[in-house]
């Protein structure tokens, strides 16, 4: 029997992050990739010290109280936690963790293909392509929305918001945003802060959403403030499914108020609305905002490295619970 810590792991990791948990730990693997019931978890959890989890998993406070006792860790690939009840963990003395700053760059380019997929029709010309429906080229054949210039609009000006709008300063964009805090006038670097998004949403022309999904900011975005941007707005989507009202949004897109959005997360993923997919001016994509071979081994062996630390009797270094 083996004296490593047994762990067990929700969903197939890359390769080199399997390759590390086979070589320092006692890993269940998920060969298969199947997403657990919340009974399978509980039963595989028995005899492991700690749990290698996703965001696909509902980690509530009453599975948090099962596992309560024999789980010291739950060491999360992701940096999202809303799956986690935190509360409840702690209450129960298991440790949480998070894999902050390694994603920042990939999340941050699939923002800016949201951006562009939606504002220059990216979609609807494939369809066409694909369809072998295109015949002709004309002047007024398929016409977008310019990037280049324009005002971008940026809601959590966290990691991902800050590389956000560097790539943005690269089309010469004007970036405004609205956070729980102004940044210094060094991470700040020319945008434009607003106290409150009655001050912000005016102003975006383009919208990025990158605040994290909390009881505060569910449904932020709904009509209210959709009624408060400019006409023919732009709006992405790469943090959670829940900061939207998508029955809003699904009017809005309908009316033409919003011109396009970029969507690459949803309320009820992987289930989508299929409004979304019947509208033309949406670019949607499959909650790929991490999804490069160097990003997801980047979150594995940060996931690792705080196992390592709670094994090692150390405090890990991005605690959330």
């Amino acid at each position: 029997m083996s004296n490593k810590p047994a762990v067990l792991v929700t969903r197939k990791l890359p390769p080199a992050v399997e390759a590390r948990l086979a070589r320092d730990y006692d890993p269940h693997l998920n060969t298969q990739d199947r997403l657990y019931s919340t009974d399978e978890l509980l039963t595989l959890a028995q005899g492991a010290q700690a749990v290698l989890a996703t965001h696909t998993e509902h980690l509530s406070a009453d599975v948090m109280a099962r596992l309560a006792g024999t789980i010291k860790v739950i060491a999360n690939f992701s940096v999202g936690v809303d799956h986690c009840d935190l509360a409840a963990a702690k209450q129960h003395d298991i440790i949480v963790t998070n894999t902050p700053d390694v994603l920042a760059d990939a999340t941050a380019e699939l923002t800016m293909l949201l951006l562009l997929g939606a504002a220059r029709r990216a979609s609807e010309g494939e369809r066409l392509i694909r369809a072998r429906k295109w015949d002709s080229w004309s002047p007024t054949f398929m016409l977008g929305t310019q990037f280049t210039g324009k005002r971008l609009g940026i809601i959590g000006m966290g990691r991902i918001g800050q590389v956000v709008a560097k790539r943005a300063r690269g089309f010469g964009m004007e970036i405004h945003y609205h956070n729980r805090s102004r940044l210094d006038s060094e991470r700040e670097a020319g945008a434009i802060y607003h106290d409150s998004l009655d001050s912000l949403l005016p102003q975006s022309q383009f919208l990025a959403l990158h605040c994290p999904n909390t009881p505060d900011t569910q449904n932020l975005f709904n009509a209210e403030r959709i009624a408060q941007l400019p006409d023919d707005a732009i709006v992405v989507n790469s943090a959670r499914g829940n900061i939207v009202d998508e029955d809003a949004l699904i009017v809005a897109l309908r009316s033409g108020k919003i011109r396009a959005a970029g969507l690459d997360v949803y309320k009820d993923e992987p289930f989508i609305r299929p409004e979304f997919a019947e509208l033309n001016n949406t670019f949607l994509l499959p909650h790929l905002g991490s999804a490069t071979h160097e990003t997801r081994d980047a979150m594995g062996f940060r996931a690792l490295d705080n196992l390592d630390a709670v094994f090692a009797g150390r405090e890990p270094r991005d605690r959330v619970a």
